[in-house]
């Protein structure tokens, strides 16, 4: 679907571990591909605007794949493009529509559970056999607190995000044993530039409200350095499960805002 494009033209160094990252055009995508390169990970960043790859590229040197993680034939792209890989981070999803279940469009509810759900299952399926390789691999899932509670109007993607989380802890399982991490990062409210403003049909008033009044809510340079630090612990320290949310936000249904 999308087209390949990579920021260099010689393979990484064999010397350097390699994490592919979806979605990441923007938001924690984006700053977990900055976050790992700072590091001094070779990155492969995946995502479906290519205009903001080749931006990070030039920013950050990484690799780049326009792809569609819904798209098996981009996804055979993506293994083919990450080569030698130890870690994936499966970050790319969204949450569309506020409506109650009695009101619930079906053809959103499909496409967060596409692409959260069975985006993380194909992608993580087909890098599977290189992380094995890699004798240390980690399979990271950004998923969200609303994998855990659920809230009116939020029926869709709860349900997806507690798929995701299911995902995750049966992995665990299903790898035991095998040297290969399953980590788990379930962030609270996350102030980005497109997930409320994308899930509220581009309402700009509306999703600047998701977030009014809430004296420091998460970044994603916040979840980003999360996510790097769970990557850092010594390969048999398993961070299963990293809730982070803003301190305002005591759960996904009671959060402290200023008049």
């Amino acid at each position: 679907m999308g087209t390949m494009t990579n920021s260099t033209e010689h393979t990484p160094s064999p010397d350097r571990r390699r994490a592919v990252v979806t979605g990441a055009s923007t938001g924690i995508g984006a700053a977990t591909v900055r976050q790992l390169a700072t590091v001094g990970w070779s990155v492969l960043a995946v995502a479906r605007r290519g205009d903001r790859l080749r931006a990070l590229a030039g920013d950050t040197g990484c690799d780049v794949v326009t792809a569609d993680i819904t798209s098996e034939d981009d996804v055979a792209r993506i293994v083919e493009a990450a080569g030698p890989v130890h870690a994936v981070v499966n970050n790319a999803g969204g949450a569309r529509g506020v409506e109650t279940i009695a009101d619930a469009d079906l053809g959103k509810w499909s496409w967060m559970y596409d692409v959260n759900v069975l985006g993380t299952v194909r992608l993580t399926k087909a890098l599977l056999p290189a992380l094995r390789a890699s004798g240390r691999g980690d399979i990271v899932i950004v998923s969200s607190v609303a994998g855990r509670v659920t809230y009116e109007g939020g029926g869709g993607y709860a349900a997806a995000k507690h798929a995701e989380r299911v995902v995750a802890e049966t992995l665990r399982l299903e790898l035991n044993g095998e040297p290969i991490r399953v980590i788990e990062i379930a962030p609270g409210l996350v102030h980005t530039e497109e997930f409320s403003l994308r899930r509220l049909g581009g309402d700009r008033a509306a999703a600047d409200a998701v977030y009014a009044g809430v004296p420091g809510p998460l970044s994603a340079d916040d979840v980003a350095e999360c996510i790097a630090w769970t990557l850092s612990r010594p390969h048999h320290v398993n961070i299963d499960q990293l809730v982070v949310k803003p301190l305002a936000q005591a759960a996904i249904h009671k959060m402290h805002r200023t008049p």
